[in-house]
């Protein structure tokens, strides 16, 4: 059976193509204020027709006809398990939102966090950081290489902006800033990792856009103290766990 799981996130809309567990082809486009019709690209890419399931998550979820439409939480889970069986936990950084979710030992959500009511702790927070540092956030890891982090003490996006224009006012170097405002979130995101109750040398699954910079990750790893998994595929994480879902039904 061919399934479809699309993911339509605010940032960016990832489509998986799997048939018997095995993922086929990917796809991923910008959002870009218009998700129908990012959704619509990626079942034209993957070669959508009517001998293919499809199974939706993330915020736009609803606005195609689907086989089946879930949650993300419950399909990150699914997703992640996927990728890493032996992971316990995960940790997604997304666009507009961050999640912290616990597995019981079936593999499926006992508690999770999310934060979705302010882009501080999400990709969307270094996105705009870094384009007022005058930096493509795909050189976020060569930026802040060998850099000090500075302290930023704002927590809001719209005051953390303010803060970063006056430190470069005082001519703070541009890569410090970069690598503190890093620092900045991951100390906001073990906050809400700390919510899920966690335990001692589980393995986390990291997921979402920032998984793929290693200093992210490695930031991460000390703030929390945990191990962190991830893989080439985390960014589709939650359109491999709306893949998988169809099958439970």
């Amino acid at each position: 059976m061919r399934v479809i799981g699309l993911d339509s996130g605010s940032t960016t809309t990832k489509g998986v193509l799997m048939e018997d567990d095995v993922i086929i082809n990917q796809a991923l486009v910008l959002t870009a204020g218009n998700p129908k019709k990012a959704m619509s690209d990626i079942l034209e890419t993957l070669g959508f027709d009517e001998e293919t399931k499809l199974v939706t998550t993330g915020y736009g979820r609803k606005l195609v006809d689907a086989d089946k439409c879930i949650t993300e939480i419950t399909c990150h889970a699914k997703g992640a398990k996927f990728l890493n069986p032996d992971i316990t936990s995960i940790i997604d950084i997304g666009g507009q939102d961050s999640k912290t979710i616990k597995l019981d030992s079936f593999g499926q959500v006992e508690e999770f966090n999310m934060n979705d009511k302010c882009a501080a702790g999400t990709g969307r927070f270094v996105e705009v950081l870094m384009r007022i540092l005058g930096e493509d956030i795909d050189h976020l890891d060569d930026f802040v290489k060998d850099a000090e982090p500075i302290k930023i003490n704002s927590m809001c996006t719209v005051f953390a902006e303010t803060e970063v224009i006056s430190l470069t006012a005082k001519g703070e170097a541009r890569e410090d800033i970069a690598l503190g405002v890093l620092h900045s979130i991951c100390h906001r995101i073990h906050g809400q990792y700390l919510k899920i109750s966690p335990k001692q040398d589980e393995l986390v699954f990291f997921s979402g856009g920032l998984s793929s910079s290693v200093a992210m990750k490695e930031i991460l790893e000390d703030f929390t103290g945990r191990q962190l998994r991830t893989h080439p595929l985390a960014q589709y994480t939650g359109a491999i766990g709306a893949a998988k879902m169809l099958k439970k039904s």
